[in-house]
């Protein structure tokens, strides 16, 4: 095909990507102002050896990964609910927290999620807490020299809204419009490609001369 019949399926199926993009659009924006916000807060803990000893660097970042683990588990879970009284099981206290260790930065980030900004400040800040509380505990039992410290090195201040996002998945809502708008297209001329439109398609599929059309392709004035 050559660009003037793009040009062509345009003119005559454009409106359907349009209607297509907007419709789409335009649902997922009111969708999405239904559903029911969920805020994050994140809290950072600092993950340092008592020495600048390179054998304990190394093994400092495979017990990152034990640690993330270990703030994620029903014992600490429980903990935490029944330091700050908290009204879920472990499980949905699990459900809403978020764990990643980072070794490049000796770093453990702790994301709390909840439809409550503050339950969800309230989660992250004393789980934190309790871990740090939990590794000076466990410190005591070892050689100074041997200490793995953990503390907050940052407070939580907030809790940023992460969904719902009416205008990005408006935006992506309207791309997958296009998309399926440009399916439609391609299927309804897929089902109309052995339809001859014009006269020059007509002498060039058929190698004859068109001395006319009924109706005439186009109208003759006076």
């Amino acid at each position: 095909m050559e660009l003037r019949d793009y040009i062509d399926i345009l003119k005559r199926r454009g409106w359907i990507l349009i209607v297509v993009a907007v419709l789409t659009a335009v649902s997922a924006f009111f969708l999405s102002r239904l559903e029911k916000p969920m805020y994050r807060a994140t809290v950072e803990l600092n993950v340092e050896p008592a020495r600048p000893d390179w054998g304990l660097s190394n093994t400092l970042k495979d017990l990152m990964r034990l640690y993330a683990a270990n703030i994620t588990t029903d014992k600490m879970a429980q903990k935490v609910i029944a330091r700050e009284q908290l009204d879920m099981s472990p499980d949905t206290f699990r459900s809403k927290l978020h764990v990643k260790p980072d070794a490049s930065t000796y770093t453990i980030r702790i994301d709390a999620e909840d439809t409550d900004p503050k339950i969800a400040m309230e989660l992250a800040q004393a789980t934190a807490e309790e871990f740090e509380l939990e590794r000076k505990q466990r410190n005591q039992d070892l050689d100074k020299r041997d200490r793995i410290y953990v503390t907050i090195r940052d407070n939580v201040r907030y809790a940023s809204k992460i969904r719902p996002k009416p205008k990005v998945n408006a935006m992506a809502g309207g791309i997958l419009g296009l998309l399926i708008g440009a399916l439609i297209v391609f299927v309804l001329e897929w089902s109309e490609a052995d339809i001859l439109r014009k006269p020059d398609s007509v002498e060039q599929t058929l190698e004859l001369p068109v001395l006319g059309a009924i109706p005439p392709h186009k109208t003759a004035h006076a």
